[in-house]
This record gives structure tokens, C-alpha cells and sequence, in this order.
């Protein structure tokens, strides 16, 4: 399972490129959110979970707020990031949300910045300007979809951290399935006032497949992955394990739409994933000495 979930969120890159080619981003992501949605959903009532949610309005508030982060920003800015910038680029640098995990947490919930957590943020920066130093004479565009694919890891982590500090009562599977609900609902709200209408039909088959991918496999069969297998595995093996999904998610841009990184890229690409993995592999805190009385 671990190893679908990381091919299917890997793929699920280039799918949203091959939608984009028909599709508006809002578009994309209205779809592909309402999909997952009703997935989730489904899966709900498959393993009889009751994800209802507490009547109490701050924990709507809180949930909604965490979608708009986790799926809403995240989702928009790296659709967007893709019209400007190779798939290849935006994948990785949005996977740099582990890094931004760690800042944050430092900053708000006052954890602490570890040496391997400092090396991860030395080694994150520095993969982000091998990245983006060759890409200054390319224009403004590649410059704008690199610094969305980096927002969208931020935004990632920001609704990370906040869902951390807001403790809500509810389990994870409620907590993404109305998340889901929540974004579709936003995303539904911008796309009258900015496009109108949204405009989902006609599309070429290539399109109508890689629309449906991005919806039913790269969000609602992702995200039921990703229940089972945190239910099966160590956290840290399942963090770990979908560090694939960006190294998928180049190989397949070079397969299927025939980018081709180059060196800087692909250094870049190593001292990212290397920050991430530093993150990931940090071992958990030791817990605070007992004093008999």
C-alpha cells in the first residue's frame, strides 16, 4: 500500500499538468475535491465510521480553516505553479512542507530547533538556490510557478501546524473527509466571482482521464491509502515512505510530458529530499525525567 500511495500521489503530478492543458486551476480543483470528498465519504461508510462532527462552532471553524490551508492554498498555488514551471520543480519544492513544519513549530508551538532539524533547514535553503539561481535569466513566469510550488509547501505546513495547535477532538479520518467538503465549498465560492460558471465540459478523453485520476486516485484513493497504512505502519515509515511520491513525480514528467532536469536540478532535487528525510529521521524527544517525591 505504501508503495501505491507513493505512485499514485506521484503520478498524480503529472496528471493535473495533462488536465491543465483544458482545465482553468479552479476548475481542476473543484473536481478533484469533490471527488475525494465522495471517496472519503464511501470509505467512511465502508469501514462504518461515524465521521459527524461535534457541535461545537469552533471546531467548524477550525476544520474549515485547516482545509483552507491543507487542500484549498495547497492545492491552488501548486495547480497554479505547474502553468509556469516544470512539473518536476514544483513537485519536489512542494514537498519541502517538512521543513516549514519544523520552522513553524519552532516559532509557535516552541519546539525545539534540533542540529538535524537546523541541518534540515541549511540544507532546504540551500537546495532551493541551486534550484532557482540558474532560473534568473528564464523570466519572471519560472521564477512565479518555483515561488507557488515553495507557498504551497508553506501553506501545507501551516495547516499542519495549526490543526496541532487547535487539538481537535476528532479523529483523522473525519478530519480530511470534511476538510474535503469544506474546500470544495470555498474553492466553489472563488470560481463564481473570478471565472463564473465553472467549465467542465468538453474535454478530450487525454484530459477527462487525467481529471479523474487527479480526483478519484490523487486525492480520494490517496487519502484512503494513507488511513490504512498509518494504521499498519510506524509513523515514521509512513512519513518516510511517501518521499516517493516526488521522486515519482520527476520520473514521470520525464516519461510521459519529456522534461529533462538538469544538473542544478537534479542537486537541488537531492538537498531537498535530504532536508525531508533529515526531518523525518530526527528521533522523537526523550521524555522528561520523573522525580520521586
Amino acid at each position: 500500500m505504501l508503495v501505491a500511495l507513493s505512485l499514485s500521489w506521484g503520478a498524480t503530478w503529472v496528471s493535473m499538468k495533462i488536465a491543465l492543458s483544458e482545465l482553468t486551476p479552479f476548475d481542476l480543483r473543484l473536481t478533484s475535491t469533490f471527488l475525494g470528498g465522495i471517496m472519503l465519504f464511501l470509505y467512511a461508510v465502508m469501514r462504518q465510521r461515524n465521521i459527524s462532527l461535534p457541535r461545537k462552532p469552533m471546531v467548524w471553524v477550525h476544520v474549515a480553516v485547516a482545509g483552507m490551508f491543507n487542500l484549498v492554498g495547497f492545492g491552488l498555488l501548486a495547480t497554479f505553479a505547474q502553468l509556469s514551471a516544470a512539473t518536476s520543480r514544483v513537485a519536489i519544492l512542494a514537498y519541502t512542507m517538512p521543513i516549514w513544519t519544523v520552522l513553524l513549530a519552532f516559532l509557535f508551538l516552541r519546539e525545539r530547533l534540533t542540529p538535524i532539524r537546523s541541518l534540515a533547514l541549511a540544507l532546504c535553503v540551500v537546495g532551493i538556490a541551486v534550484l532557482v539561481f540558474p532560473l534568473v535569466h528564464e523570466g519572471a513566469g519560472t521564477l512565479l510557478g518555483m515561488t507557488l510550488a515553495v507557498l504551497a509547501g508553506l501553506s501545507w505546513a501551516v495547516g499542519i501546524i495549526y490543526v496541532k495547535r487547535a487539538e481537535l477532538p476528532i479523529d483523522p479520518l473525519t478530519l480530511a473527509t470534511w476538510q474535503f467538503l469544506f474546500a470544495f465549498v470555498m474553492v466553489g465560492l472563488l470560481i463564481i466571482p473570478i471565472e463564473g460558471v465553472p467549465h467542465l465540459w468538453p474535454l478530450s478523453w487525454t484530459a477527462l482521464w487525467a481529471t479523474l485520476f487527479t480526483g478519484v486516485i490523487g486525492s480520494g484513493l490517496s487519502y484512503f491509502l494513507w488511513f490504512e497504512i498509518i494504521t499498519r505502519l510506524p509513523a515514521m515509515t509512513a512519513s518516510l515512505g511517501i518521499l516517493g511520491s516526488p521522486f515519482i513525480g520527476v520520473v514521470g514528467s520525464m516519461i510521459i510530458l519529456g522534461e529533462r532536469p538538469t544538473a542544478p536540478d537534479l542537486i537541488g532535487f537531492v538537498l531537498i529530499l535530504g532536508a525531508a528525510a533529515c526531518v523525518l529521521l530526527q528521533p522523537p524527544p526523550k521524555p522528561e525525567p520523573v522525580i520521586a517525591s
